[in-house]
């Protein structure tokens, strides 16, 4: 799989999901990023990534993932803003926020505000795969 093949949110991408697999959205505007999330995760999700906040919401109007994947900073505000609003519309869906900047006052937030999961940074496959494991 190459980088230029990160899906991207579109309206092609709002087909049914794959029975059997559920849904991952992965929302953070770095391609690379997206890219390993996808490549550890695809054996057991059917992954779409997006770039932004708005991206998001307008994704969540029509699908309801499983897991998302939400980076903090984001070129539209930060993914923690909307934690609650994500669990408030959909309460069922996991949220695990990725976030390069970990502090303790972003962790203690973000899981305050509905996080099921925080992961810094980079992270390993390790790290995702005992995530995944751990909110299933």
């Amino acid at each position: 799989m190459e980088k230029d093949n990160v899906v991207k949110y579109s309206a092609s991408v709002l087909k049914e999901s794959t029975p059997g697999r559920p849904l991952a959205l992965i929302v953070d505007d770095q391609a690379d990023i997206c890219f390993l999330l996808i490549s550890i995760l695809q054996k057991t999700f059917e992954c779409i990534s997006i770039t932004s906040l708005a991206e998001a919401k307008r994704y969540l109007q029509v699908k309801e993932p499983f897991v998302i994947f939400l980076d903090n900073r984001l070129p539209d505000g930060l993914g923690m803003d909307h934690i609650h609003l994500f669990k408030e519309e959909h309460p069922g869906i996991k949220i695990v926020m990725i976030t390069a900047s970990d502090n303790f006052s972003d962790r203690e937030t973000a899981l305050r505000e509905g996080a099921d999961y925080f992961i810094n940074k980079p992270f390993s496959k390790a790290n995702i795969l005992e995530t995944v494991q751990t909110i299933s």
